[in-house]
């Protein structure tokens, strides 16, 4: 029995060269676990976490596994990573565009060629859902490279004044002006002020209101 799982693995192993699924230095998520492979042999594959963990993974549980390569399209055309923001309905869908494109150029190590792009993925209750999409080529950086863009576009949009709803924030409104922009109001509207009542108002004394 023991030596069935030993040639099962060096099949497996010898499948996985024929292959050629991944190579040493590649970065990889084999079944739940993600990292960089260290060794490949016939018989294990070692997998160096993100977080200096090694994992020995045995070839046939490798092959029986779905294997998702990160470095080979980062090799060829730039690995796309991505991230979402919620944005209030007041503000123009165009000005989010050009702050999130922005926050990308900003970005070390993001490729220029192709370009960022963003996609509009959600048109939600309360905001609409933004997505960034960089192109990069150095896959080892991932982790870095998104903290780094999180930061430029907080950065982005609080020079800007403008909240990222992300998560959606609870506020009291007076329901007078649409949460449109402005550019797409009548020029002639005026918003209305708040009514305020005193008790006595609630009791039947309108002179008392404000």
């Amino acid at each position: 029995m023991g030596s069935t799982g030993a040639i099962s693995n060096i099949i497996a192993g010898a499948t996985l060269v024929y292959t050629q699924s991944f190579h040493v230095g590649d970065r990889v998520k084999i079944a739940d676990t993600t990292g960089d492979i260290v060794e490949k042999t016939l018989l294990i594959t070692r997998i160096r976490t993100l977080k200096n963990v090694e994992v020995t993974i045995p070839n046939a549980m490798v092959l029986g596994s779905h294997i998702i390569n990160f470095s080979t399209p980062a090799r060829e055309s730039g690995l796309i990573l991505h991230t979402s923001v919620t944005i209030g309905y007041d503000v123009p869908w165009k000005k989010v565009h050009e702050m999130l494109l922005q926050a990308g150029r900003a970005t070390n190590d993001v490729l220029n060629d192709p370009a960022p792009f963003v996609l509009q993925t959600g048109l939600n209750d309360y905001s609409v859902t933004y997505e960034l999409n960089i192109y990069i080529s150095e896959v080892a950086k991932s982790p870095k490279i998104l903290s780094e863009l999180y930061q430029n576009i907080q950065d982005s949009f609080n020079k800007a004044g403008i909240e990222i709803l992300s998560p959606s924030y609870a506020a009291l409104r007076d329901g007078n002006e649409p949460v449109i922009p402005e550019d797409y109001l009548p020029k002639t509207s005026a918003p209305r002020g708040f009514r305020f009542f005193s008790p006595k108002t609630l009791k039947g004394h309108p002179e008392d209101s404000t």
